[in-house]
C-alpha cells in the first residue's frame, strides 16, 4: 500500500509558520553574522579569516600570500558566503585608517582614506600582524573549545583566547535583524588601566573608569569635543554619540593674510568626498567667505582652505565649516554585543570590560590546567627513564634476553605501558650519566612548575595577580603608540545667519504658468529681457525683483506655504527648473503667489469662501522642503490670495466674484499663525475674487483706461461697513476681472 502524499502534510497556520522561520533567520543573523563577541570582539567572518591565515602560516615574519588564496580557503572551509563580502572584511582588517590596531598586513592596494576601493584579491597579498597573533595566542593550549565547520570536515575555534581587548580597541559595526551595533576604537593603554582597576575593585563606579578611558581613540585622530558628562553618560548606558571634529590650524601669513590647514579628519569620513563637499559649498555660493580648497596631501593629510579675504573672522569660517561640512561629524555608540557567543545585549563600558576580564581568567585557568596535563604526561615518562637508569644493566639484559621485554620490565620495575614503550624506544646515546642528571633536573623543574600552576588554579587572588602582570606587559608593548584623538571640550557650532554670508546681488525672478522658475542677474522688466524663451505652451506668470539674500515665499492653492532662498534659484539660461523640485508641491496644485518675505512682514491671506486672517512673516517662513500648512480650508475651497500688507495700511477692501465690494478696518482681523480665519465677506453665490490692504485716506487704486488711477476717498466711503457683510456693487470703472491693482511700491534701492 502506497502512502498518499497528502498524509505527509501537517496543517499549520501561516502566521505561526512565518514567525518560527523568521525567528530562526533573525537569530542566525544576530549570532552568526552581525554582532561581535564580547570576548574577542570579532564577528564570525573575521575570526574565520584570521584562523585560515594562521593555518596557512602567514605569520608576521613570514612571506605574504595572495589574498585570493586566503579568501578561497575561508569560503571553501569555514564561511560559505560570497567572496566579495569576505574580501571586503579582510580589506577592512588591513586598513590603518579603519582599524586602530590592524589585524592584517596588506601588500598592494588595500584602498585609502580618499575613498578609493582596494584592488581585486588576485592582485593583493596579505599576512597576519603581531596584534592578530597576540589575539590568537593560546589556541594550541586548550584554552577554548572548538566546533565542527559547516560541512563537518574541519574544526574552528569558537572564540580567540588572546590577551588583547579587541572589542573596544578596534571597535565594531554591524546591522542585524531588529538590532545593530556601533563601537568606536579605543586606546589599548587606557583600556588596560581601566581593566586593572576593575580587577582590584570590580564594584567600582562607572564614572570612575572615566579617569582611565578618556573616550574613543580613532585611527584618523581628530578632536573629541563633547563635554565630560556626555561622554560619561554614553559609556554608562552603552548608548550615545560622540562629536568629532577635524584638527584644523590657523596659519598666519605675511601681511596679515591667513589660511586654514586640516591635518586630521573625523573617523569614517572620506577625504575625497570631504573635499568635493567643501568645493560644492564654494561653487553653490553657500559659503561665500571661503575662496578655495586645495588638497596638498602626500602620506599625511593636508587640506588647505583659503578665506575670501584676510578680514574674514577665522572663528566664523570654522563655525561655518563645522556646520555645513563633515569637518564635524558624529559617531554613534551602541555597545550591543554577544555575551558568551549566544546572548545579545547592550553593555556599559564597565560591563564589557568585566566580561572580558572574566573570560581572560577562564582562559588563564584553562591554560594552566592544560599545562598541568602536559606536565603530568612528561613526568610519567621522566620517572620511567630514571628507573631505567637506576637499573640500567638489568634493563639491557631484559632487552637482550627476553622475547617480550616490555611486559617483563612493566612487572619487574612497576612501569606503565607508556613508560616501558618510551624506554624501549630510547636511543643508545641517551644512556649517559649526563642524561640522567638532566632528567633529574627536569623532574625537579616540572614538579615545581606543577605546584605553582596547581596553586594558581585554586587561588583567585593569584589568578588576578598574574592577569594584572600580563596586562601591564601588554600595555608596555603598545606604549609607543600614544592616543591620537585629542579630547578637548568645545561648544556646539552655533546657528549662524547664513544670509549674512550670501553675496547680495540683484535678481529678477520669473515663474511660468507651468511652474518653471529661473532667476536672471540684475533688475529688469520682463519685456526688456532679450531671448526670454519658454517651453511650448508655457508663458510668464509671476515676475518680480529680489536679491540673492531674500527668502522667497510661495503660496499654494491647498493653503500651504513654502520658502526658497534667492541664492538657490537656477540661472536664466534655458527654461529654468520646475519649482516642484525645490518644494514638495503636488502636481495638480497651482501656485497662488510668490514674493520676497521677511519675518516682520504682515500678510493678508484669504480663501475662496471669503474667510481670511492676518499672519506674520515669521509664521509663514518654512525651513523645510515640505513647507507649512497656513490655511485650514473647507472641502471644495482653495487659498485665493496671500498678499503683503503695506506699511501704514489701516483698512481692507474685498471684492467677490459677484462684483460686490466692501471695506472694513484692518484691526477687525486678528493675526494667526494657522487657521481657517474669519468671514471677510458673505456670498449667496460665487466666492471671493480679490482683497487688498490699503490706507483709508489714500483710497483704493485700480487700473483705469489710459493708465489713470482712481484714489478718491469719496469712492471708498459708500462701501465702508463692518467685516462679514455682503457689500455693494463695485464703483463704475472697476476692472471686469474683479482684481485690485495695488500701487507700485518702490524699494530703497530703486
Amino acid at each position: 500500500m502506497t502512502t498518499e502524499p497528502d498524509s505527509l502534510i501537517t496543517p499549520e497556520p501561516f502566521s505561526s509558520a512565518l514567525s518560527d522561520r523568521y525567528l530562526v533567520y533573525a537569530l542566525s543573523t544576530i549570532t552568526a553574522r552581525s554582532l561581535p563577541d564580547v570576548r574577542d570582539g570579532l564577528k564570525p567572518v573575521h575570526r574565520r579569516l584570521l584562523w585560515a591565515m594562521r593555518l596557512l602560516k602567514l605569520n608576521p615574519t613570514g612571506a605574504y600570500k595572495k589574498s585570493a588564496r586566503v579568501v578561497g580557503d575561508v569560503i571553501g572551509k569555514y564561511h560559505p558566503h560570497g567572496d566579495a563580502s569576505v574580501y571586503d572584511a579582510m580589506v577592512r582588517l588591513a586598513q590603518d585608517f579603519s582599524l586602530r590596531y590592524p589585524l592584517v598586513e596588506g601588500q598592494g592596494n588595500f584602498g585609502n582614506i580618499d575613498g578609493d576601493n582596494a584592488a581585486a584579491y588576485r592582485y593583493t597579498e596579505a599576512r597576519l600582524t603581531k596584534t592578530a597573533m597576540r589575539l590568537m595566542d593560546g589556541l594550541d593550549a586548550g584554552t577554548v573549545d572548538y566546533r565542527a565547520t559547516y560541512n563537518g570536515e574541519d574544526e574552528e575555534p569558537e572564540v580567540f583566547p588572546g590577551l588583547f581587548p579587541n572589542l573596544l580597541a578596534n571597535g565594531a559595526a554591524g546591522i542585524a535583524v531588529g538590532m545593530a551595533t556601533s563601537i568606536p576604537p579605543h586606546n589599548v593603554g587606557e583600556l588596560v588601566a581601566a581593566a586593572v582597576h576593575l580587577i582590584d575593585t570590580p564594584n567600582a563606579h562607572d564614572a570612575t573608569l572615566m579617569n582611565y578611558v578618556q573616550g574613543p581613540d580613532f585611527p584618523t585622530g581628530g578632536v573629541l569635543v563633547d563635554d565630560p558628562r556626555t561622554i560619561e553618560k554614553a559609556y554608562v548606558t552603552g548608548r550615545g554619540s560622540f562629536r568629532i571634529r577635524a584638527r584644523i590650524e590657523v596659519i598666519k601669513e605675511k601681511g596679515g593674510a591667513w589660511h586654514l590647514v586640516v591635518s586630521e579628519i573625523p573617523y569614517g569620513v572620506s577625504k575625497g568626498k570631504l573635499i568635493e563637499q567643501i568645493a560644492g559649498l564654494i561653487g553653490d555660493k553657500k559659503l561665500p567667505i571661503l575662496a578655495d580648497v586645495r588638497d596638498e596631501s602626500a602620506e599625511d593629510i593636508r587640506i588647505v582652505l583659503e578665506p575670501k579675504a584676510r578680514t574674514v573672522d577665522p572663528d566664523l569660517l570654522l563655525e561655518s565649516l563645522y556646520k555645513l561640512s563633515d569637518l564635524e561629524s558624529r559617531f554613534s555608540l551602541n555597545l550591543n554585543v554577544l555575551e558568551n557567543g549566544r546572548t545579545p545585549g547592550v553593555m556599559s563600558l564597565k560591563e564589557a570590560l568585566l566580561a572580558w576580564i572574566r573570560f581572560q581568567i577562564e582562559v588563564l585557568v584553562n591554560r594552566s590546567l592544560h599545562r598541568i596535563g602536559k606536565i603530568d604526561d612528561r613526568l610519567e615518562l621522566v620517572e620511567g627513564f630514571l628507573k631505567a637508569f637506576l637499573n640500567l644493566d638489568r634493563v639491557i639484559e631484559i632487552i637482550r634476553t627476553e622475547d617480550e621485554p616490555k611486559q617483563v620490565m612493566m612487572a619487574e620495575f612497576e612501569l606503565t605501558d607508556r613508560q616501558a614503550e618510551a624506554i624501549l624506544n630510547m636511543r643508545l646515546r641517551s644512556l649517559r650519566k649526563l642524561e640522567e642528571m638532566e632528567l633529574t633536573k627536569e623532574r625537579e623543574a616540572l614538579v615545581e612548575e606543577r605546584a605553582g600552576l596547581d596553586e594558581l588554579v585554586k587561588d583567585e587572588g593569584l589568578q588576578k595577580k598574574r592577569l594584572k602582570a600580563d596586562m601591564r606587559a601588554l600595555a608596555k608593548d603598545y606604549a609607543d603608540d600614544p592616543r591620537r584623538t585629542v579630547v578637548e571640550e568645545q561648544e556646539v557650532a552655533r546657528d549662524l545667519d547664513w544670509t549674512a554670508m550670501i553675496e547680495k546681488e540683484p535678481i529678477t525672478v520669473i515663474l511660468s504658468k507651468k511652474g518653471w522658475i529661473r532667476a536672471m542677474k540684475g533688475h529688469a522688466e520682463l519685456a526688456t529681457i532679450p531671448d526670454m524663451k519658454f517651453r511650448e505652451g508655457d508663458e510668464a506668470d509671476i515676475h518680480f525683483h529680489a536679491y540673492t539674500t531674500d527668502k522667497l515665499l510661495i503660496g499654494a492653492q491647498n493653503g500651504k506655504v513654502f520658502t526658497v532662498g534667492g541664492d538657490k534659484l537656477p540661472g536664466a539660461r534655458g527654461f529654468g527648473e520646475p519649482v516642484r523640485l525645490m518644494v514638495d508641491l503636488e502636481g495638480e496644485v497651482d501656485i497662488v503667489t510668490m514674493f520676497p518675505v521677511t519675518p516682520d512682514m504682515q500678510l493678508l491671506c484669504a480663501a475662496s469662501d471669503g474667510r481670511g486672517f492676518l499672519a506674520r512673516g515669521e509664521a509663514v517662513i518654512a525651513e523645510t522642503k515640505k513647507g507649512k500648512q497656513l490655511m485650514n480650508l473647507k472641502e471644495g475651497h482653495r487659498m485665493k490670495l496671500l498678499k503683503h500688507v503695506p506699511e501704514g495700511a489701516d483698512a481692507i477692501a474685498v471684492v467677490g466674484e459677484n462684483r460686490k465690494m466692501l471695506v472694513f478696518k484692518l484691526d477687525e482681523l486678528k493675526e494667526m499663525s494657522r487657521g481657517a480665519g474669519v468671514q471677510l465677506q458673505r456670498y449667496r453665490d460665487g466666492g471671493l475674487s480679490d482683497a487688498i490692504a490699503f490706507k483709508l485716506e489714500d483710497g483704493i487704486s485700480w487700473a483705469m483706461g489710459g493708465g489713470k488711477r482712481n484714489r478718491t476717498e469719496s469712492d471708498v466711503l459708500p462701501w465702508k461697513v463692518a467685516r462679514g457683510a455682503a457689500g455693494r456693487m463695485a464703483p463704475m470703472g472697476f476692472p471686469q476681472e474683479n482684481v485690485f491693482t495695488p500701487p507700485v511700491e518702490k524699494s530703497d534701492d530703486d
